[in-house]
């Protein structure tokens, strides 16, 4: 206990750092990956705990931004790292990233990521082909938007991106008191096991309209780009309420809307609107 204390004088701002300390979620989390041999992609490994645990059971690839902790971390697993069991990457995993995938091999993300991160750093792992899974502890916030079913409060674009590729859940809470130092929010396990990977930018684009303003008529946030007589009929087709909020309507429907409003958009109006929608912000 008193080295983790020491330790946790390592924590910053800047990357985010909270220490899971308590044992006993650790382990939940290790109960709770896929059943298979497949390397684990690690980011944020921070003072190893989990670590520790992962290289009993797989190959990890870890990925630390802090030089003061990689250092940390290569003298803890300086055994681990010599007989291949653990491969560490000291460097910004964004940058590792790139356009391509994160490992060149099939793999599972499991981490405890840094809240600042937490969102941009699934998304990738669910466009990444090689990423088969995705096991990560993030705030709570973030883990109800991934895994929300169709109609409840917290259902997002982010919900469609998950549903899009796979099955998102929300498995258990993790309380402040259970880091070093506690953060001042509650984090959440988030499992997403993935049957399939894509990258639609355009796609992706329609649901920042599609969820623009959450608690507005879905029609109302789609008129901001699309022309009122197409959106009018396509709700008639599908036999879609002109009144339905954007977190009541289903995955499958989103897709179908995006397509059909999308095509044939040879008009300059349509055209210039779907540019419109492409912003700096990621789904809500």
């Amino acid at each position: 206990m008193d080295k983790i204390k020491n330790l946790s004088e390592f924590a910053t701002k800047k990357f985010g750092q909270n220490f899971l300390k308590n044992e006993r979620i650790i382990k939940q989390i290790i109960q709770a990956m896929p059943n298979d041999n497949r390397k684990v992609a690690e980011i944020g490994p921070g003072l190893g705990d989990l670590t520790k645990e992962l290289i009993n059971v797989r190959n990890v690839t870890a990925f630390e931004v802090d030089k003061r902790l990689c250092e940390h971390l290569q003298n803890r697993f300086n055994k681990a790292i010599r007989q291949g069991v653990l491969s560490l990457n000291c460097g910004d995993v964004l940058e590792c990233w790139g356009e391509r995938e994160l490992l060149d091999e099939e793999y599972h993300l499991v981490a405890n990521l840094p809240y600042y991160i937490a969102t941009n750093i699934i998304l990738k792992a669910l466009k990444d082909k090689n990423c088969q899974s995705i096991l990560v502890m993030v705030q709570k916030e973030v883990a109800q938007k991934f895994s929300a079913k169709v109609k409840e409060k917290a259902f997002s674009g982010l919900s469609v991106l998950t549903q899009s590729v796979g099955s998102g859940k929300l498995l258990f809470d993790v309380g402040a008191e259970n880091f070093v130092p506690p953060p001042k929010v509650t984090s959440s396990i988030l499992l997403i096991k993935k049957d399939r990977s894509e990258d639609n930018k355009g796609f992706e684009d329609f649901l920042k309209v599609a969820f623009k303003q959450p608690r507005k008529k879905l029609s109302k946030n789609l008129l901001s780009c699309y022309p009122k007589d197409k959106i009018e009929a396509l709700f008639l087709q599908l036999q879609i309420s002109p009144n339905i909020r954007p977190h009541e309507t289903e995955t499958s429907i989103y897709h179908h809307l995006y397509n059909e409003l999308n095509k044939d958009n040879i008009d300059g109006r349509e055209k210039s609107n779907n540019r419109a929608t492409k912003s700096r912000t990621r789904p809500s």
